[in-house]
C-alpha cells in the first residue's frame, strides 16, 4: 500500500510543479490538460481553464505526488502539510528558501528542542510544508 497525497492548485499547477522540480531536481510525469479531455468525459470546466492541468504526477528523489488545477473546487485552509526530510541543514536551508520566496514563513528554521534542525513555510502557491534535517 502507499500514499500518495494529490493537490489541487487554482490555476498555477504547472508553475507550482515547475517550480517543485526545481527546489526538489524533480520532474513532471504525464500532465494532462482539460482541452485534451474527450467531449462529454470528466467535469465542466468555465470558459477560460481549458490550458489547466486536469491531471499531473510529480516525482523527486524519495517522495511523489499527483497534481491538478480544480476551477470547480471551493477552497479552504486545511489540516495538511507536506513534510520534506533532508540529509543536512545545507539542503534544509536551500530548500526553504525556494519555498519561501513568494510565500509566507511560519516558523525559520532552526534547531529545536526534540533534537531536529526544522522549518515550516506556506508557499506562494498554498501549500505548507515541514522541513526538517538532522540537528
Amino acid at each position: 500500500m502507499e500514499l500518495e497525497p494529490y493537490l489541487y492548485f487554482s490555476g498555477k499547477c504547472e508553475d507550482a510543479l515547475n517550480a517543485y522540480a526545481k527546489i526538489f531536481n524533480g520532474k513532471i510525469d504525464g500532465m494532462s490538460r482539460y482541452s485534451e479531455m474527450p467531449a462529454g468525459q470528466g467535469p465542466k470546466i468555465a470558459p477560460g481553464t481549458e490550458n489547466y492541468v486536469m491531471h499531473a504526477r510529480f516525482e523527486a528523489d524519495g517522495f511523489k505526488f499527483m497534481a491538478s488545477d480544480a476551477p470547480n473546487r471551493t477552497y479552504s485552509e486545511g489540516p495538511i502539510a507536506l513534510s520534506i526530510s533532508v540529509d543536512s541543514k545545507a539542503d534544509a536551508d536551500r530548500i526553504f528558501s525556494a519555498l519561501s520566496d513568494g510565500g509566507k514563513v511560519e516558523m525559520e528554521m532552526q534547531s529545536t528542542f526534540w533534537g531536529s534542525y526544522f522549518g515550516m513555510v506556506n508557499d506562494k502557491f498554498g501549500i505548507d510544508w515541514m522541513i526538517s534535517a538532522p540537528n
